[in-house]
């Protein structure tokens, strides 16, 4: 590993995501091993690429980039020069999506060629998948496949993570709920997220046969058994259960820490806040004509041609525009319960409660960049406190015992406690 040419290389560089992760890892190449990160951009087409590299100097008042960073070219359809590019790298940063199509070959070059891979991926189908078919295999390499290391679902995963560790006692069960902001210019999210989501659910039928070869027994409930339930006065609004990975990826941490740390596991239930009683409205209407078209081909084929009237303009081809990146925010709200130290789990109600909040910029374009570059510099600087082997792992199980949430809060993504009682 030490003596590959680049720590980072970044995959799909050259997509909307893609960059923004370029942009950040430029401001932060100074936090690598030694202070500095030796890095470069990846994808199919070399002038996108030098594209790239020309916008994020404009936009970082560093023209020296262009000379500075080295650009290699490979292709998901190519084997040979996906392997010849994992070759060169200790992580690969996957920005490639929709990652059922495209991301698998990645992970098979990266295990092959020993380099690390991280991604920002939200479909949890993929996610799984890759456990299932690349653990044994990434273990025996040493290298560690750690998916979801965007805002699905660094946040969640995080947040539920120190929310227990700011608990005095046994967290037994906590629920988060999500709300987003945008300034006076509106907001909106690129296409590529609405395409997984129609993938995603139209797939989800194996999904559920997919989880049945892992053939986990249940984790054991501690506690109250936490419901699905629409809430409104934990956040002043109306909130309906996320629909992303957010859950999904929580559950597989809590597998991880109970199995290989005998952690008591914690109940996780993911909310998202629509607003008033027209958002709800507007949700209801899309929502039943997403689930009719998703079903069928010429529906899927629509939603995917026209994102902005399906999505009354939540997603577009163009995606959204710097200044409405800079007006926009979110709020991950965590309330927790459990036992006081001293207590048995095992009898009675809970009896106390913690409040915590992880808040940041923009998901999609800004904290998105931010958690997928903290947790590669993570990764180069602390590689003693990730799990003992390689394998694919989620980001609370790769990263609970390291100081990410530090970084994170340095970088504008903020951990704090709000209440405990």
């Amino acid at each position: 590993m030490v003596a590959r040419p680049y720590h980072i290389i970044i995959f799909g560089a050259s997509g909307f995501t893609g960059q923004f992760v370029v942009e950040e890892v430029a401001r932060t190449s100074a936090e690598g091993p030694r202070g500095a990160v030796r890095w470069a951009l990846a994808g199919r087409s070399r002038a996108k690429l030098d594209k790239v590299l020309e916008q994020a100097s404009e936009a970082l008042g560093r023209p020296q980039l262009k000379s500075e960073v080295d650009i290699i070219v490979a292709d998901v359809g190519e084997p040979d020069s996906l392997a010849a590019m994992c070759k060169q790298g200790v992580i690969v940063l996957n920005c490639v999506g929709p990652y059922r199509f495209y991301g698998e070959a990645v992970v098979k070059a990266c295990v092959e060629n020993g380099a690390h891979c991280i991604d920002i991926c939200g479909e949890p189908q993929f996610l799984e998948g890759m456990q299932l078919n690349y653990h044994s295999q990434a273990a025996d390499k040493g290298v560690y496949i750690v998916g979801s290391c965007g805002f699905d679902s660094i946040p969640a995963d995080l947040g539920v993570l120190y929310t227990r560790d700011q608990f005095k006692g046994t967290l037994t069960a906590v629920e988060s709920f999500l709300t987003a902001s945008t300034g006076p210019e509106g907001g909106c999210i690129h296409d590529g997220t609405w395409q997984s989501a129609i993938y995603g659910f139209a797939d989800s039928g194996k999904l559920r046969s997919l989880r049945k070869k892992f053939d986990h027994k249940p984790l054991p409930v501690v506690g109250a058994k936490i419901k699905r339930r629409c809430a409104y006065d934990e956040i002043q609004q109306y909130s309906v259960p996320f629909m992303g990975a957010d859950p999904s990826v929580v559950k597989r941490t809590q597998r991880f820490l109970a199995e290989e740390h005998n952690k008591t596991p914690v109940q996780y239930g993911a909310y998202a806040g629509i607003g008033g009683i027209t958002s709800v409205i507007k949700l209801l209407f899309a929502g039943m004509m997403f689930w009719f078209l998703v079903k069928f081909s010429f529906g899927r084929n629509l939603l995917i041609k026209f994102p902005e009237f399906f999505s009354f303009g939540f997603f577009s081809k163009e995606g959204p525009t710097r200044k409405q990146l800079e007006g926009s925010s979110f709020r991950f709200a965590f309330f927790g319960e459990g036992y006081t130290e001293g207590q048995d789990p095992s009898q009675g109600k809970p009896n106390a409660k913690i409040r915590t909040l992880v808040q940041g910029p923009e998901p999609g374009y800004v904290a998105t960049p931010i958690a997928m570059v903290q947790a590669a510099i993570t990764m180069l600087n602390e590689p003693n406190s990730l799990p003992k082997k390689g394998g694919v792992y989620t980001p609370g199980a790769a990263f609970a015992n390291t100081t990410i949430i530090d970084r994170l809060n340095n970088h504008g993504i903020q951990f704090s406690v709000l209440e405990v009682s």
